[in-house]
């Protein structure tokens, strides 16, 4: 397989076929994120991409998934990407689901026709990182969308058929604003209905425009009890039809795994049993992303 720059992908596609189609994001310019820095947004040659297609055919039989990677694979113009997604499904006839981060640009780019098509051929899940349901902290860390934007796009997609699963930041907004974004996120969270929800805890990265903030006084990082207590709010103010809630990934001091709304009460007590000194949070040294 030919990979370039970092690959990232979602916990929950780590046994998935890892295929490159993009380099770096579309975007990035989103002030917490360093993943691509430096890195120069690019669609890889169709010829290349083949070529890992034919690779999977032989080496990857095992594996039932395929992620596109990298930061915003739905970016790509509707018919390379459609040819992309019917050599998957003649090559790898085995694979039962295709993913792809997406984000509110690449949503709105694409015709609830060709959302449509894409689905029809196999991709069948979407990753969009929220981050947040604040406009003002939306708008200081340059997310490039408004809270209703990011409410029409992941209806949209939700709409056409896809899986969505809608990434969180706790602690992106700082002490002043914790609590308006613990709400306001789960007021969006519950206006997109969203399938999966994955609540990440904010590290600071080395290089990033909010990093730089921090340093100069400009950013305070919230302690690790503001941060369940953004989550429980979060928690508290999100109304799912039947979705998942994890706040199990690596970055998070207290693992969460919901149902919404069966477990909602439940989760609850634990987070507060948690504030009240009664479970352990996880140690600074074992916190990653």
């Amino acid at each position: 397989m030919h990979y370039e720059g970092n690959i990232i992908r979602p916990p929950s596609e780590a046994n998935s076929i890892l295929l490159q189609v993009t380099v770096g994001c579309s975007r990035n310019k989103c002030t917490f994120c360093g993943t691509y820095q430096g890195e120069r947004f690019k669609i890889k040659p169709d010829a290349i991409i083949m070529e890992d297609i034919a690779f999977a055919a032989q080496y990857c039989k095992r594996q039932r998934r395929v992620f596109l990677c990298d930061g915003d694979a739905l970016i790509i113009p509707q018919k390379r990407l459609l040819r992309i997604l019917q050599a998957i499904n003649k090559q790898l006839p085995w694979v039962t689901r295709v993913g792809a981060y997406a984000n509110a640009k690449s949503l709105q780019m694409k015709s609830d026709e060709e959302l449509k098509a894409l689905k029809a051929n196999g991709l069948g899940i979407l990753y969009m990182g929220l981050e947040t349901g604040d406009d003002v902290t939306l708008k200081s860390i340059n997310k490039g969308a408004s809270s209703e934007l990011m409410i029409q796009m992941g209806r949209k997609a939700k709409e056409n058929g896809f899986k969505l699963s809608v990434t969180v930041l706790l602690g992106i907004a700082g002490p002043e604003r914790s609590q308006v974004h613990a709400r306001e996120t789960g007021r969006v969270l519950t206006a997109i209905d969203p399938d999966y929800v994955g609540a990440l805890s904010l590290m600071l990265i080395p290089g990033t425009p909010l990093h730089s903030d921090y340093e100069q006084g400009l950013f305070e990082l919230i302690e690790p009890e503001a941060m369940l207590r953004e989550l429980r709010t979060m928690i508290a103010h999100t109304d799912l039809s039947r979705g998942l809630f994890h706040a199990n990934h690596a970055s998070n001091y207290l693992p969460i795994k919901a149902r919404l709304p069966r477990d909602k009460a439940e989760t609850l007590e634990i987070i507060d049993q948690a504030l009240g000194g009664n479970v352990p949070l996880k140690p600074e040294w074992l916190r990653a992303l």
